[in-house]
């Protein structure tokens, strides 16, 4: 590593403790809100087990994401989004059978 680059680095180490420390403001703050599964599941009025089967998650699966314990990600929150705003496109989608 140059020496300029370690200098650099040494600034954003400092300029983080003073952020934590309440002493800077961020230049920046992200606000990321999770998909509430629970309440998309209550409005629903499925239970996990329904829930978790319509959209083709693990029952597991389907607990930690409302507990908090892990998130969903990508194409899952596009999946709860969908089955939030039209739950029959969710059915159609994932449980139509092609005929052979």
């Amino acid at each position: 590593m140059k020496e300029s680059e370690f200098r650099e680095l040494l600034k954003s180490v400092e300029q983080a403790r003073e952020i934590h420390a309440g002493e800077r403001k961020p230049s920046r703050v992200f606000r990321i809100t999770p998909v509430q599964v629970k309440e998309i599941r209550r409005k629903l009025r499925l239970s996990q087990a329904e829930f978790s089967a319509m959209i083709c998650v693990s029952l597991a699966t389907l607990r930690n994401w409302e507990q908090g314990r892990t998130y969903p990600e990508g194409a899952a929150i596009a999946l709860l989004r969908v089955a939030e705003s039209k739950p029959e496109a969710v059915l159609a989608a994932l449980h139509s059978r092609k005929a052979a």
